[in-house]
């Protein structure tokens, strides 16, 4: 089973403090995960990997300047809107993409204790 894990700062295991109040069973997050931490991140591991089975996102992606620092900018800035990606734009992407391929959405956690993003990625979902 694959599981991706979209966060620039928690690991899966950070995440079993709080999700269980979702109604998540967090065994899940002491499994294996492959991580990335951001948008560029996520897009390239499925276009290589394919749709993981299980994803878990975070809304708020640029929190950590020194990762900022590592990764293309354009992985995590969308330099054509001249704004940050965030968990939502990663999120419309997989939808995107699994309707554009006739692909299953995945199981999907949204992690993110940002509530107003948390809504945000639920209602791209609900669609």
């Amino acid at each position: 089973m694959k599981r991706l894990f979209l966060d620039d700062y928690r690991s899966p295991k950070d995440c079993t403090n709080y999700m269980y109040r979702r109604g998540v069973d967090c065994k899940i997050y002491h499994e294996e995960w492959y991580v990335v931490t951001s948008y560029g991140e996520f897009v390239k591991w499925i276009l290589e990997n394919g749709v993981p089975d299980v994803i878990s996102l975070d809304y708020d992606l640029t929190d950590v300047d020194e990762l900022l620092e590592t990764i293309p900018k354009e992985y995590w800035f969308d330099l054509v809107n001249n704004r940050v990606y965030t968990g939502e734009d990663c999120a419309k992407w997989l939808k995107s993409f699994c309707d554009q391929n006739n692909r299953v959405i995945p199981t999907i956690y949204i992690h993110s204790v940002n509530p107003d993003g948390l809504k945000k990625i639920q209602n791209i979902f609900r669609n």
